[in-house]
Protein backbone atom coordinates (compact mmCIF):
# COMPACT_ATOMS: atom_id res chain seq x y z
CA UNK A 1 0.00 0.00 0.00
CA UNK A 2 1.36 3.18 -0.87
CA UNK A 3 1.36 6.50 1.69
CA UNK A 4 -1.20 8.26 -0.41
CA UNK A 5 -3.89 5.07 -0.41
CA UNK A 6 -6.50 4.74 3.04
CA UNK A 7 -6.52 0.82 4.39
CA UNK A 8 -10.32 -0.01 3.85
CA UNK A 9 -11.02 -2.86 5.93
CA UNK A 10 -13.54 -5.16 5.34
CA UNK A 11 -16.46 -5.52 7.42
CA UNK A 12 -15.73 -7.81 10.08
CA UNK A 13 -12.11 -7.13 10.51
CA UNK A 14 -10.64 -6.33 14.08
CA UNK A 15 -8.34 -3.07 13.52
CA UNK A 16 -6.42 -0.75 15.39
CA UNK A 17 -8.01 2.75 15.53
CA UNK A 18 -7.82 6.41 17.04
CA UNK A 19 -10.57 7.74 18.03
CA UNK A 20 -10.55 11.80 19.90
CA UNK A 21 -7.10 11.21 21.29
CA UNK A 22 -7.35 7.40 21.99
CA UNK A 23 -6.39 4.12 20.53
CA UNK A 24 -8.51 1.71 20.61
CA UNK A 25 -8.85 -2.45 18.85
CA UNK A 26 -12.36 -2.79 17.47
CA UNK A 27 -14.84 -4.61 14.59
CA UNK A 28 -15.82 -3.23 11.36
CA UNK A 29 -19.56 -2.71 11.21
CA UNK A 30 -19.63 -0.76 8.17
CA UNK A 31 -16.90 0.59 5.36
CA UNK A 32 -19.16 2.96 3.19
CA UNK A 33 -18.24 6.86 2.47
CA UNK A 34 -15.24 8.22 3.78
CA UNK A 35 -15.57 6.33 7.09
CA UNK A 36 -15.90 3.01 8.98
CA UNK A 37 -18.79 2.45 11.70
CA UNK A 38 -16.43 0.69 14.26
CA UNK A 39 -17.60 -1.22 17.14
CA UNK A 40 -15.00 -0.84 20.11
CA UNK A 41 -13.52 -3.73 21.82
CA UNK A 42 -10.51 -2.72 23.53
CA UNK A 43 -8.57 0.19 25.11
CA UNK A 44 -5.15 0.74 23.89
CA UNK A 45 -4.18 3.99 24.94
CA UNK A 46 -6.63 6.09 27.35
CA UNK A 47 -7.62 9.40 25.60
CA UNK A 48 -5.95 12.68 26.93
CA UNK A 49 -7.16 15.37 29.17
CA UNK A 50 -7.46 18.75 29.34
CA UNK A 51 -7.32 21.38 26.43
CA UNK A 52 -5.84 20.05 23.19
CA UNK A 53 -5.28 23.43 22.09
CA UNK A 54 -3.07 24.51 24.65
CA UNK A 55 -1.29 20.91 25.70
CA UNK A 56 0.29 20.71 29.53
CA UNK A 57 -1.37 23.63 30.66
CA UNK A 58 -3.50 23.17 33.44
CA UNK A 59 -4.69 26.91 33.86
CA UNK A 60 -7.44 26.90 30.96
CA UNK A 61 -10.75 28.09 31.40
CA UNK A 62 -12.12 24.30 30.58
CA UNK A 63 -9.80 21.50 31.25
CA UNK A 64 -11.80 18.85 29.16
CA UNK A 65 -12.29 14.96 30.79
CA UNK A 66 -12.49 12.75 28.04
CA UNK A 67 -13.56 9.32 28.90
CA UNK A 68 -12.46 6.00 27.05
CA UNK A 69 -15.06 4.86 24.70
CA UNK A 70 -17.09 2.10 25.89
CA UNK A 71 -17.23 -1.60 25.25
CA UNK A 72 -19.06 -1.88 21.87
CA UNK A 73 -19.64 1.77 21.23
CA UNK A 74 -20.41 2.16 17.95
CA UNK A 75 -17.74 5.28 16.26
CA UNK A 76 -17.66 6.90 13.35
CA UNK A 77 -13.70 6.68 12.30
CA UNK A 78 -12.18 8.29 8.88
CA UNK A 79 -9.96 5.64 6.70
CA UNK A 80 -7.16 8.15 8.00
CA UNK A 81 -7.31 7.22 11.35
CA UNK A 82 -7.71 3.13 11.06
CA UNK A 83 -3.99 2.12 11.90
CA UNK A 84 -4.43 -1.21 9.82
CA UNK A 85 -5.72 -4.66 10.93
CA UNK A 86 -5.25 -5.39 15.09
CA UNK A 87 -1.92 -8.17 15.49
CA UNK A 88 -2.21 -10.68 18.22
CA UNK A 89 -4.75 -11.43 21.29
CA UNK A 90 -7.48 -8.99 21.41
CA UNK A 91 -7.72 -8.31 25.30
CA UNK A 92 -10.71 -8.23 27.51
CA UNK A 93 -12.15 -4.38 27.42
CA UNK A 94 -12.13 -3.78 31.27
CA UNK A 95 -8.45 -5.32 31.39
CA UNK A 96 -7.39 -3.11 28.21
CA UNK A 97 -9.58 0.13 30.05
CA UNK A 98 -7.71 -0.61 33.57
CA UNK A 99 -4.26 -1.09 31.67
CA UNK A 100 -4.70 1.84 29.28
CA UNK A 101 -5.58 4.65 32.25
CA UNK A 102 -2.90 2.97 34.59
CA UNK A 103 -0.41 3.82 31.57
CA UNK A 104 -1.85 7.25 30.98
CA UNK A 105 -1.61 7.75 34.94
CA UNK A 106 2.24 6.92 34.98
CA UNK A 107 3.13 9.12 31.55
CA UNK A 108 1.71 11.68 33.65
CA UNK A 109 3.36 11.18 36.84
CA UNK A 110 6.31 10.63 35.15
CA UNK A 111 6.05 14.40 33.55
CA UNK A 112 5.34 15.77 37.32
CA UNK A 113 8.28 14.50 38.90
CA UNK A 114 10.64 15.82 35.63
CA UNK A 115 8.62 18.98 35.80
CA UNK A 116 9.46 19.06 39.75
CA UNK A 117 12.91 18.12 39.25
CA UNK A 118 13.61 20.71 36.40
CA UNK A 119 12.14 23.45 38.83
CA UNK A 120 14.48 22.44 41.75
CA UNK A 121 17.02 22.75 39.09
CA UNK A 122 16.22 26.19 37.70
CA UNK A 123 15.46 27.88 41.29
CA UNK A 124 19.36 26.28 41.80
CA UNK A 125 20.23 27.81 38.95
CA UNK A 126 18.70 31.42 39.60
CA UNK A 127 19.93 31.64 42.66
CA UNK A 128 23.40 31.19 40.90
CA UNK A 129 22.81 33.57 38.31
CA UNK A 130 22.49 36.77 40.80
Amino acid sequence: MQNNQKFIPDQGAIVNFTYKTGEYAGEVMENSGPRALLKVLAVLKHPEQGDLHNPYNPDVPMFHERRASSYTEKVNVPFGDIGGLYRGELPDYKESLRRAVAAEIEAIDRLKRWAERGLEQLRQLEKEYK
